[in-house]
């Protein structure tokens, strides 16, 4: 009998210290914002808060890539763009399983140009003609981001010939460096770019009577990328950061974005 007893008692013990272990496990896994892994893309506006932040960071190449991390266990959260939160989070997208949060910050996207090139008149300039006769919106509400869409403040000026603009008629074509970032520049069924920021480049290449060519290039490496003629233009919901203001000549602001974080819906 007294054997019995003891058995009882061992197996009770064990019970109890294998549910402790996971009250333990349990607790630990409600980590502050110092613990957690962030998942960001390498160069992008998400990066920079994070580490402004203090966060702990997971720099991957694009925001594609961090949600999968979110998606797959391996990062706790992601930062990215609220417009491709819009199109790739929550029920009917690719990640249904996972939610945004809190708005860490306002901003704007910018077309990139080398710095003193031609090209930013071209590009205000056809921004304020495709707001005013509404062909803009048509094409932001074909990618549902017409709600983002900011009045171009542009000074009708005479574009100034020459430069960029020569060179690129020169070449016959206008190489636009971009990520795979829906809503803003995606591959459609057919592998052909499409988005809100590839329709519009499309756009201004038909205005200069040129090509296209669209090139995915490593976000960290953008302004390399731009100056050493590699592309032409850097189109791809770029947020206007004091890093971008000095190192190219920027369109002017077309659309509002956030920074959201993004984690496993509950």
């Amino acid at each position: 009998m007294k054997k019995k007893i003891l058995v009882y008692l061992i197996c009770a013990m064990t019970a109890c210290a294998a549910l402790a272990g996971c009250g333990d496990k349990s607790s630990d896994s409600a980590k502050s914002n110092a613990e957690k892994v962030y998942a960001v893309e390498a160069g992008s506006a998400g990066e920079e808060i994070a580490n402004a932040n203090g966060y702990k960071v997971n720099a991957v190449a694009s925001q594609a890539d961090a949600l999968m991390e979110v998606a797959s266990g391996t990062s706790d959260a992601a930062i990215i763009d609220l417009l491709m939160a819009g199109a790739m989070i929550g029920e009917g997208t690719s990640y249904p399983q996972l939610t945004h949060t809190v708005e860490l910050t306002s901003e704007k996207y910018v077309v990139g140009c080398r710095k003193g090139s031609d090209l930013k008149g071209f590009i205000d300039t056809m921004f304020l003609a495709m707001y005013e006769d509404g062909s803009m919106q048509e094409i932001a509400k074909k990618y549902g981001v017409q709600d983002s869409l900011v009045k171009p403040e542009v000074d009708v000026v005479a574009v100034q010939q020459g430069g960029d603009s020569e060179y690129i008629r020169t070449k016959g074509t206008l190489i636009v460096g971009i990520t795979d970032f829906a809503p803003m520049d995606y591959k459609d069924e057919n592998g052909e770019w499409i988005g809100f920021d590839a329709d519009m480049a499309k756009k201004l290449a038909e205005e200069l009577g040129v090509e296209i060519q669209f090139v995915e290039i490593d976000w960290d490496n953008k302004i390399m990328e731009l100056d050493s003629k590699n592309i032409d233009l850097v189109w791809n919901g770029m947020t206007l950061t004091d890093e971008v203001k000095e190192a190219m000549n920027c369109s002017v602001p077309y659309c509002n974005n956030a920074q959201v974080v993004v984690v496993p819906a509950k």
